[in-house]
């Protein structure tokens, strides 16, 4: 049986007078693809950037095996065991591929420096189907490209928990699909995943179980045909008139 790798409880921000996140808890499991799904402005990336120490919860616990990463800081989030990309892509301009993806070698969960990093790193980049590009600057990478290093840039700490934050945005048909399948290799591998997604294809073929949020609230958690076939996700999404 599945053991339980990250517990929210009752996690709550507020900016100022506005509540973004309130009382919201959860768990995932190890192996696990979690989705976090809402309508625009539900609060999915800041229960994201919560978890990754971009943001301290006003109140709440969030644990990793564990350990306390409510209020702590990005970087030691990382060491913990936690990996992310972000909704816009965010490398290293001056470095080429295969050096942004050392630097998450360097500072993620497992350190690792030197020749050993730059193996690491080029196994990913060919796993990640960009071998040929590990010399290449990254102004030169199409986007789905600057998508899959900045992925492999995440791997590269072996995080034990990875959170994608709408990974799949703005990518064409083609390039979707592609990208489905990619994430779709990494559940394979047994990774645990967290997935912050619009795409609806995506949440039904990769996830295990949802999250739905709706005004900083869970409002609904469990599979993806239970969760999307709710009256109230429905109604969060389309409205009362739809619902």
């Amino acid at each position: 049986m599945s053991r339980t790798i990250l517990e929210a409880r009752n996690v709550t921000k507020r900016f100022g007078g506005l509540v973004a996140v309130s009382d919201v808890s959860f768990d995932v499991t190890e192996h696990e693809v979690m989705g976090i799904i809402g309508p625009n402005g539900s609060g999915k990336s800041t229960m994201i950037n919560m978890i990754s120490g971009s943001f301290a919860p006003s109140s709440g616990s969030i644990r990793l095996r564990g350990a306390e990463l409510a209020g702590k800081p990005a970087h030691k989030v990382a060491r913990l065991g936690v990996g992310r990309t972000f909704q816009l892509v965010r490398l290293l301009p001056e470095l080429s591929v295969i050096e942004n993806v050392m630097a998450g070698a360097a500072f993620g969960h497992r350190r690792r420096w030197g020749h050993e990093a730059e193996h690491f790193a080029r196994s990913l980049l060919e796993r990640l189907g960009l071998g040929q590009a590990t010399g290449m600057p990254v102004s030169a990478l199409t986007y789905i490209d600057t998508k899959r290093v900045e992925l492999a840039r995440a791997l590269a700490g072996d995080p034990k928990v990875l959170l994608l934050d709408e990974w799949l945005a703005g990518l064409n048909p083609t390039e979707l699909s592609t990208g489905i399948a990619l994430i779709r290799s990494l559940r394979e591998e047994g990774r645990t995943i967290i997935l912050v997604e619009h795409v609806m294809d995506a949440i039904r073929s990769l996830c295990d179980r949802c999250v739905v949020m709706s005004s900083g609230a869970k409002i609904a958690e469990g599979t993806p045909a239970e969760v999307l076939s709710d009256r109230e996700v429905i109604r969060a999404y389309l409205g009362d008139g739809d619902a």
